[in-house]
């Protein structure tokens, strides 16, 4: 029961706070509307620090450019997400200061040290960067990234519930974006495959990035349709629905990269189910590489004899992969990969600063290698690749701190798939392993861990595997929550 002094103060604050409220509208100062949503997330951030992680899940498939309200601005930040993102990265640091540490046993869990070299290099090489401040800028931005989503994700999935809605809370608003891209497709037709191309923003910036994360929750969808019980949130029909539009959405995203990336990374799905051991994979992919290397210039005539372009036509689209020679959009990447190896070339150690590529590039396009959509004014992305993007920025130790997240999380998914005592962790765990190759093969053509949209899934991915290690196959074991 309130008292009469609290019910005043209630009242009065109240009326305060509408008279302000008033006053922006008067003034039109639209943007400051907001204000009872950043009151909001400002009692879950002190409060109930879970809500509030998931609340950044869920908004992040929604979240647009904050340059779409205000292009003048000279940077951009993904609204809400980033914002909210940054607030948690500081209370993450005092709680894990001053609060509750993390368990050492997620510490210096294999992967965990992976991705602290990751970040210690990329710190380092920013040091050293030609553009100090576009590397600072990019440094800061995947640490708030992987703060958020991999360190206190992992706390949030200690709780067994936060799994399944961890998943749903990015499934479900990208089920309202796959409903919006639909309908724009719509009204210009949906075998156009030019209007495809921008048809998900502004919530994605282009087709690729809405394919990419298409391609790695495909694999959790139908992972979870064949978990009976422990993390189930939806019937077996909503899912099996789920899977279908999530798979249709794909296909007509006309995004190449994600179709090719959903395939091969099924293949490996096949492999890891035959129990083919991670060691003979391995040594076939590095045969695979040095056939690929010896007989180059042959696969290179061979490519080069392809000339057909993107189409609306499914099997002249898929065609088109290959074709190096007057496909514009397979010409830029490639022409983007060559200027990657000649920076690394003569900056082989540190590199040229992390995020520094697309101000740095265009001095090394050859004018044989340039296309109808090639600039000099870094305004038309990177290096197209989640590997030469970061050798070219950080050097050799860039790169190799990169490869060395992703192959300790691949062998960390297929730890968990065969060690796992319980149906339900094997299934997930190899769904989650499926994801995310999904992500390592199309990383070869596109690159987007320096977005909100892809690195919130990555790296929650990541925690997620790790949880599971954790808790389910290794004999260290932290300890229980209620749930």
């Amino acid at each position: 029961m309130l008292t009469r002094k609290e019910i005043y103060w209630f009242y009065g604050l109240s009326a305060l706070f509408l008279i302000i409220e008033l006053f922006f509208i008067y003034n039109e100062i639209y943007p400051a509307l907001a204000l009872p949503l950043v009151l909001l997330f400002l009692f879950l951030a002190f409060y109930r620090l879970d809500i509030f992680y998931l609340s950044i899940v869920f908004l992040t498939p929604l979240s647009v450019p904050l340059q779409n309200f205000y292009p003048q601005l000279s940077f951009n930040l993904s609204i809400p997400s980033e914002p909210l993102l940054i607030l948690l990265l500081f209370i993450l640091l005092y709680w894990f200061a001053i609060k509750n540490p993390p368990d050492k046993v997620f510490l210096f869990h294999p992967l965990t040290i992976a991705i602290i070299i990751y970040l210690a290099w990329m710190l380092v090489s920013a040091v050293t960067s030609t553009i100090p401040l576009v590397s600072l800028k990019f440094f800061l931005s995947h640490v708030w990234f992987i703060a958020g989503a991999y360190f206190f994700a992992y706390e949030i999935f200690k709780h067994q519930k936060n799994i399944p809605r961890f998943l749903w809370l990015y499934m479900i608003p990208l089920t309202l974006v796959i409903l919006y891209t639909f309908y724009n497709q719509i009204q210009t037709g949906l075998v156009n495959q030019k209007a495809a191309h921008s048809a998900m923003k502004p919530f994605y910036n282009d087709h690729t990035a809405y394919g990419a994360i298409l391609s790695m929750f495909i694999p959790v969808l139908g992972g979870m349709f064949f978990i009976k019980k422990d993390i189930r949130l939806s019937p077996n029909l909503v899912n099996f629905f789920l899977f279908l539009l999530f798979l249709t959405a794909l296909v007509f995203s006309y995004c190449r990269a994600a179709w090719l990336s959903l395939v091969l990374a099924t293949g490996v799905f096949v492999l890891v189910k035959l129990r083919v051991r991670f060691i003979t994979i391995a040594l076939f992919a590095i045969i695979l590489a040095g056939m690929g290397i010896s007989y180059r210039t042959m696969v290179l005539q061979k490519l080069e004899r392809n000339k057909q372009e993107s189409s609306t036509s499914f099997a002249r689209h898929i065609s088109s992969i290959a074709n190096i020679q007057t496909d514009a959009s397979n010409m830029e990447r490639i022409n983007r990969w060559k200027c990657a190896l000649r920076m690394f070339a003569e900056k082989p150690v540190m590199g040229w600063g992390p995020g520094t590529y697309m101000f740095q590039y265009a001095p090394f396009q050859n004018s044989k290698d340039r296309t109808i959509i090639s600039t000099d004014f870094g305004d038309m992305g990177n290096a197209h690749s989640e590997y030469l993007g970061p050798l070219a920025e950080s050097g050799l130790p860039g790169m190799l701190s990169v490869l060395g997240v992703f192959i300790v999380a691949f062998i960390t998914g297929l730890r968990v798939y065969a060690n796992a005592r319980e149906k339900w962790v094997s299934t997930l765990s190899l769904s989650l392993l499926t994801g995310l190759t999904t992500y390592l093969i199309h990383g070869f053509m596109n690159n987007f861990l320096d977005t909100d949209k892809a690195a919130i899934p990555f790296w929650g991915f990541l925690a997620l595997l790790v949880v599971l290690d954790i808790r389910y196959t290794s004999p260290i074991q932290i300890p229980q929550h209620p749930e």
